[in-house]
């Protein structure tokens, strides 16, 4: 039963090596670069088109996003 293999012609789950506590949030190795990299191109993505839908509403109704917020709540609870 070595490399990871089972009986049966299954394959085993290898667990990843353990490691010290915070030390994945320290180190220079990301477990999946190209998975964060496309996260954080959609975050900033969203907050963008959340930042320009502010700024449309703030020029429709003429209030801030505190106001908006407070509009959105009296609609909401007639």
């Amino acid at each position: 039963m070595g490399n990871g293999s089972k009986e049966g012609g299954e394959q085993a789950f290898l667990y990843e090596p353990l490691e010290r506590f915070g030390e994945g949030l320290t180190t220079s190795r990301p477990w999946n670069l190209s998975a964060l990299t496309g996260v954080e191109r959609l975050n900033g993505r969203a907050a963008m088109l959340g930042f320009v839908a502010a700024l449309i509403g703030e020029q429709l109704t003429g209030q801030g996003v505190i106001g908006q917020l407070a509009l959105m709540l009296r609609w909401l609870l007639g």
